[in-house]
């Protein structure tokens, strides 16, 4: 089940038609406080979120939603007329999994939808790693760092991960964009560097750890 809140009724029931058309399940809820009436009831596979509605606007929802240890690890798509790039990191910022500009077109919405789900639904390993101080769980989606839990987003998640599988190696940014967003990423580089400022924000002083490589990518030592 998808669940699509936008305020505009005829943008809202396109979007509906589109999913249900390409074989999924979908909803439409106009506001905020109708998505919070359905979530008490039912968790869906992905949120597709306006972010100028009235009343609560998407930003707010989206903060609520990863705070909450009900929703936080369901994927959010933020989908809005807004293209500036301070809307674009805002939103990835408080943990987006992806971002659509209207207008677009319906085979990039459902292929952007595809990707997301399947990065979301990637099987993980039991193997814990490990890097420095930086110790990973990935069948628990747990992150240690001095023994101490760091709560991360399913992309910061995702991205630590992959630099530690690769540890000692420059990972570019596009090679970072293709393993964590997927091949339907349309998203821009900075996307990349969006996260990885507020993930070594997460881990403190193990964020020093992640190294930028200028022009390049970032790579992961066990020590600088």
């Amino acid at each position: 089940m998808i669940y699509c809140v936008e305020d505009e009724t005829n943008i809202r029931e396109l979007l509906v038609y589109t999913l249900q058309t390409t074989g999924f399940e979908a909803r439409g809820f106009s506001c905020g406080r109708e998505l919070w009436t359905a979530l008490e009831s039912e968790k869906p596979e992905l949120i597709l979120l306006d972010i100028m509605m009235p009343g609560e606007d998407g930003y707010s929802i989206l903060k609520k939603l990863r705070a909450d240890q009900n929703t936080k690890e369901i994927p959010v798509i933020m989908v809005t007329a807004k293209d500036a790039e301070y809307d674009k990191v805002q939103g990835l910022e408080n943990g987006a999994d992806d971002y659509i500009t209207k207008p677009f077109g319906m085979m990039e919405f459902v292929a952007r939808i595809k990707a997301v789900l399947r990065r979301s639904a990637r099987v993980t390993s039991d193997k814990t790693l490990t890097c420095g101080c930086i110790q990973i769980a990935p069948a628990k989606h747990e992150v240690l760092v001095d023994g101490g839990r760091v709560e991360l987003t399913r992309k910061e998640f995702e991205m630590l991960r992959y630099l530690v599988e690769n540890k000692g190696l420059v990972m570019t940014r596009d090679q970072i964009l293709l393993h964590v967003w997927g091949y339907d990423y349309y998203g821009e580089t900075r996307t990349v560097d969006v996260h990885i400022r507020t993930l070594r924000q997460k881990l403190g002083k193990a964020g020093n750890l992640i190294e930028t490589i200028r022009g390049v990518g970032y790579r992961i030592e066990d020590a600088l």
